[in-house]
């Protein structure tokens, strides 16, 4: 069983017992999140597409810690002008231990393509 789930603006493939390196969240080290963006759930051959979201599937995970990641180093020049510029970033990062994924209410994508039409037959009547 794994999920595509968008933790802190990027998405991430997650499955139980893995860890996942994403920008600084809020928490203490140790504290337990719920992710319930989750955009694709594949639980034993079974695919569920959500659109944007599968209704009901939430990602638990554990704050290991917050850490910093490697220095990029930003270097400008301009040739023949003497300029030169340079920094370096560190990105914070928090490190996350997937604990479990919850597929309560997802449904498979043929599923929800059959509840579509009935949802335009009531529009229809009341036109």
């Amino acid at each position: 069983m794994y999920a595509i789930v968008d933790i802190a603006g990027q998405q991430f493939k997650v499955e139980k017992d893995t860890k996942v390196f994403a920008h600084r969240l809020e928490g203490k080290e140790g504290s337990k999140v719920t992710f319930d963006k989750v955009l694709l759930l594949e639980e034993n051959g079974k695919v569920s597409v959500g659109a944007p979201t599968v209704s009901g599937a939430t990602v638990s995970a554990t704050i290991v810690s917050h850490i910093k990641d490697g220095k990029v180093i930003v270097f400008k020049k301009k040739r023949r002008k003497g300029y030169q510029k340079q920094n370096g970033h560190r990105q914070s990062l928090t490190e996350l231990l997937i604990e479990g994924i919850s597929a309560k209410g997802a449904a498979p994508k043929a599923e929800k393509k059959e509840a579509a039409p009935k949802a335009e037959e009531k529009s229809e009547d009341n036109a």
